[in-house]
């Protein structure tokens, strides 16, 4: 497969993972003819500069004509503050799945119980920040959230439903998004999704959820 002759889409993903967790929809995207690439970055270790960094640096050596961003959880919002910030002139669209845009409340209420910092590490600085849901115009974001309450949230709060587990529905929302899909999946479920890997796919393509 030519990179440099299709559209890549560079995957990111939550918080305590690695690239190996978008296998299945990196997999299920080059079924769809794109070129589909997931990026490791360390979720404790690193501050969400750095995390930046490593998504511009390997964007800048794909050289595929048009790049898009598929991001999960923490990576939906790392996807997001990338296209706010220093965004490569070839990316055009985004998909956002359970990521907590808008704010976490379980990342809030894990940082105020014993050990919650230091198991959330570095990435808690992300949290922190105040939250900002602007985007230019120009990018395409669509958002897939889940309702299907199974996640370790449960274990740390008490969240509003809707939620899949660990994010809300309304922390998944925000004015500039393109269109939004609600599905009955849990969190971490959503990477295994046959359904949400074909909704990831039509977005990319046509800028639209095909529900």
């Amino acid at each position: 497969m030519n990179a440099s002759s299709e559209e890549a889409v560079l995957l990111l993903h939550g918080a305590w993972m690695n690239q190996c967790v978008m296998a299945y929809l990196a997999h299920a995207l080059r079924r769809k003819g794109f070129a589909a690439q997931a990026l490791t970055y360390r979720t404790m270790r690193d501050t969400l500069e750095e995390h930046l960094a490593r998504v511009a640096k390997r964007i800048a050596a794909l050289e595929s004509p048009r790049v898009h961003l598929v991001g999960h959880s923490l990576g939906g919002v790392i996807a997001l503050r990338y296209l706010q910030r220093r965004p490569d002139d070839r990316v055009r669209r985004a998909v956002l799945i359970g990521a907590p845009v808008a704010g976490c409340r379980a990342a809030a209420d894990l940082a105020q119980r014993a050990g919650g910092e230091l198991l959330l590490g570095k990435s808690l600085g992300v949290w922190r920040e105040p939250v900002d849901v602007s985007l230019d115009p120009r990018f395409e974001v669509g958002v897939i959230a889940g309702t299907g309450a199974l996640g370790l949230g449960r274990l740390v709060t008490r969240l509003p439903r809707p939620n899949d587990g660990v994010v809300c529905l309304d922390e998944t929302e925000f004015p500039a998004m393109r269109d939004h899909l609600a599905l009955p999946i849990g969190h971490t479920l959503m990477l295994a999704s046959p359904r949400v890997a074909r909704e990831t796919a039509a977005f990319l393509k046509t800028g639209g959820f095909v529900r």
